[in-house]
């Protein structure tokens, strides 16, 4: 099977498959809220008949529901150039496979899913809709697009999502977030969670001695000794700026998970959003 199709399959079979773990959506709610119950009348639909308190009363009651409003999902996927990078697979793989299985959960539960794709511009969007074709639509674009070389602007993405959306969503961006959003303006009239996507090697680098790298996102060719000080350097830094990244998204009210290249995206998603 392609790249795509590999995604695809094992992304409709975590969430829609019983046989996994009868795993349920990532986004909870069943489409409706029970409001009380009343006798049957003609024309009710018999699917919402009480049969136990039909049965204590002698006669047919009915559940009343009310219909919730479905929500209206957006995903953002960012690749700069730093995406183009993994020691075991692509940051930019490992996006797609996030953004399939967010979008198999949002239609599997009946809601609206956009999708947009940024670097330091708008570079696709996809309207609202509930057609599972769209799925594999986006997830193609995100594998195939080029992404070395590519600058990010979290500024144009949170103005333009902010410009855009005129009701109420849940925007999930997805990235590497080496660079810090401020989603202060966009988070308070929308919900908005960040799904940090790394590849151990950028945070626990090896020892190479004598190396030439290049940047991805730049181009820029940086040599030198990787010695086991400067790796503990250099990993000493990712650290500091992870926790000013995680303050500033706690200060904004936008929850967040990391989701690394070697393991389970679902998992992660799961604990994140089961609390909803």
């Amino acid at each position: 099977m392609s790249k795509l199709q590999k995604i695809l399959v094992r992304a409709r079979r975590q969430v829609f498959s019983e046989m996994v773990g009868n795993n349920p959506s990532v986004f909870h709610g069943e489409g409706y809220d029970f409001i009380e119950l009343r006798e049957y009348m003609a024309g009710d639909d018999i699917r919402h008949i009480d049969w136990n308190i039909t049965a204590k009363m002698q006669r047919p009651y009915i559940k009343v529901f009310r219909e919730e409003r479905e929500l209206n999902v957006v995903l953002v996927s960012v690749l700069n150039g730093s995406v183009h990078f993994g020691s075991k697979k692509f940051k930019q793989d490992s996006i797609a496979e996030v953004n399939a299985l967010l979008a198999y959960s949002t239609l599997k539960n009946g809601d609206l899913l956009s999708s947009y794709i940024f670097t330091d511009k708008l570079i696709s969007s996809a309207k609202p809709s509930k057609k599972l074709h769209q799925v594999q639509k986006t997830t193609q674009e995100i594998l195939d697009f080029d992404a070395l070389n590519q600058k990010l602007d979290f500024k144009v993405i949170a103005d333009t999502l902010y410009k855009r959306l005129k009701r109420k969503s849940l925007i999930v961006v997805i990235g590497d977030f080496f660079e810090i959003p401020d989603f202060n303006v966009l988070a308070k009239k929308h919900e908005v969670v960040a799904i940090i996507v790394r590849d151990m090697l950028e945070e626990k680098p090896p020892k190479m001695g004598f190396a030439s790298l290049v940047d991805p996102q730049s181009g820029a060719t940086l040599e030198g000794d990787f010695n086991a000080s400067s790796v503990e350097s250099y990993a000493k830094k990712v650290a500091a700026h992870d926790h000013k990244l995680f303050e500033i998204l706690k200060k904004h009210r936008v929850r967040f998970t990391k989701v690394y290249t070697h393991k389970s995206a679902s998992v992660e998603l799961r604990r994140l959003f089961e609390g909803r």
